[in-house]
């Protein structure tokens, strides 16, 4: 029973696992450069920080994207305007890079499993997630309890004596953890069901934390045999 089959490596599956570690790594690569642009712009000089005071994190690029250095300026501010223009462009590539790695994204995850897409709050990053955790060959999972486990989200037994009690599971496909925990965070601000069980738990004293730990149990329960099933 401890026996367990490997992932294959030769289907759609794998060619979306490609495409998510290269999204993953444009994002944070993103995010990096653009905290740079907001640190270098507040110790610039007065004229440049005041350029870029209350610009947007979603605009700031733009902006530093469309700086003109001039010679004509002091060393300084012509170094610093260089650098926030070049940080600038930089994020505008990875934007660009993402939206085509997106296009590639979301053609294979439909072409692969339409199923689990039209499961409530589950979009085209939070599929993949789950289709690359699961891998080429889903059925090698034997139960959704098992499922569960490689996502971290079923509890363990944690008994001593008389004392029953259950520990929460750190271990687990990190990744498909966070799928599923933004699954729910979505249905509890949208779906109906999901929102009277959230408001029934908290009635009996249950934590958020707690509930969000249940609806994520309960969401892996329910995709589970969505990724057995391949158009």
């Amino acid at each position: 029973r401890q026996l367990g089959a490997a992932k294959t490596r030769d289907g759609n599956v794998e060619a979306i696992r490609a495409l998510v570690v290269a999204n993953r790594s444009a994002r944070s690569a993103r995010i990096a450069t653009v905290n740079q642009i907001r640190h270098l712009g507040f110790t610039a000089p007065e004229d440049i920080r005041q350029s870029l005071h209350g610009v947007s994190r979603r605009l700031i690029a733009k902006q530093a994207a469309a700086i003109r250095p001039r010679r004509s300026s002091d060393q300084v501010t012509f170094a610093t305007n260089t650098a926030l223009r070049a940080l600038g462009r930089r994020v505008l590539a990875f934007d660009a890079e993402r939206k085509q790695l997106d296009v590639l994204l979301r053609q294979l995850v439909t072409a692969t499993n339409p199923g689990l897409l039209a499961l409530t709050g589950v979009g085209i990053d939070t599929a993949a997630s789950l289709l690359v955790t699961a891998g080429d060959n889903p059925e090698r999972l034997r139960s959704e309890g098992a499922w569960a486990h490689l996502c971290g989200v079923a509890p363990i037994q944690a008994s001593s004596g008389k004392v029953t009690r259950w520990r929460l599971n750190r271990g687990g496909d990190r990744q498909a953890n966070a799928a599923l925990w933004i699954i729910v965070i979505s249905r509890m601000s949208c779906d109906p069901r999901t929102r009277a069980y959230v408001a029934r738990r908290t009635e009996e004293g249950l934590s958020k934390g707690e509930i969000i730990r249940m609806l994520k149990r309960y969401v892996a329960r329910e995709v589970y045999p969505h990724l057995l099933t391949r158009p």
